[in-house]
């Protein structure tokens, strides 16, 4: 009999990631982001506040015992724990993210709770993992009955939204997006790529990774949390330019439309500030196709020549009054 530490690694990481704004009129500092994330009174929110103010959760667990999603469909019955952690950035962006590791194989038949208790955010198939078929039924989204991990993401940031610290007064509206994501073993001696990375409607995003044998799922999640993040900052200017209607509206109309932008986003872009080093590399892939940086580097500069633009006539009257 193997001990709990001698477990089979996974093969194969699934994660969801949802991503949004904080429904707070003013961020939230250090002490009150630890207080909104103290999902566990055993452990401690981890807080950094450089480069930024970041604050990530312990992780929770949910028990999980259902068909896992495969996009064969075959039936496979998995067994074991969901982790799901939480985190804030600048005391403005919330995410939340449920994440599950799965073994090549497991065992044949069900066993007690405390054999999966020990195993924090592992799934154990009954039997053989078809992972390819469990990683495309992940990215495509569950069937009826299927494991469904966006639900349980969406259940913690449901949760967070009920916390009495927030007053529900957002500076502005914006929309949530979701990430779901998978990490599989790269092949031996290859480093850490970046397989897929696509955007779809209504918010959502899906990823493949291929990372070394014994990344931790922690820091996949990481990686992702960060994409997200970043994703979501693009989403959001992009959507606020739009409804600016820069050219079209006069020039106050336009600049009320882009001060929450200035005020509560701009300085967020940092990519790659919480992401283990052994992973960075992957943001070099999506610095050269989509180009993120390149893309809010050029919304950043649309936005402070707008502001430049309005602020001529102003000066203008300011020096002409007598």
């Amino acid at each position: 009999m193997r001990a709990p530490g001698e477990s089979a690694r996974p093969v194969v990481v699934c994660g969801e990631t949802r991503t949004g704004l904080l429904p707070s009129f003013q961020a939230l500092d250090g002490r009150a982001a630890a207080q909104l994330l103290r999902l566990r009174a055993d452990e401690h929110v981890r807080v950094s506040e450089r480069p930024n103010l970041y604050a990530l959760s312990p992780e929770v667990l949910t028990g999980v015992d259902c068909r896992l999603p495969t996009a064969n469909g075959a039936r496979v019955r998995g067994v074991g724990t969901v982790a799901t952690r939480a985190a804030l950035t600048e005391g403005r962006v919330l995410q939340t993210t449920a994440r599950f590791g799965a073994p090549a194989a497991g065992p044949d038949l069900r066993r007690p709770w405390g054999h999966y208790l020990v195993r924090p955010g592992l799934v154990e198939p009954l039997g053989k993992l078809p992972e390819r078929a469990v990683a495309e039924g992940v990215l495509r989204g569950n069937g009826r009955g299927e494991l469904d991990l966006g639900m349980i993401a969406e259940g913690l940031f449901a949760q967070l939204m009920r916390h009495p610290l927030l007053d529900h007064k957002a500076p502005f509206k914006s929309r949530r997006t979701r990430l779901r994501w998978v990490a599989r073993r790269a092949p031996q001696g290859e480093g850490p790529s970046l397989a897929r990375f696509t955007l779809a409607e209504d918010g959502l995003r899906t990823m493949e990774l291929r990372l070394p044998d014994g990344t931790p799922a922690a820091a996949a999640a990481g990686l992702c949390e960060d994409l997200a993040l970043h994703d979501w900052l693009l989403t959001t200017v992009v959507h606020m330019l739009d409804s600016s209607r820069l050219g079209a509206s006069d020039g106050p109309s336009a600049v009320l439309a882009l001060r929450p932008a200035v005020d509560h986003l701009l300085h967020l872009w940092m990519p790659g500030a919480h992401v283990d080093r052994t992973l960075g590399q992957l943001w070099d892939v999506l610095e050269r196709e989509p180009g993120f940086t390149r893309q809010w580097g050029t919304l950043v500069q649309r936005i402070r020549d707008q502001l430049a633009v309005q602020a001529i006539p102003l000066l203008h009257r300011a020096l002409s009054a007598p």
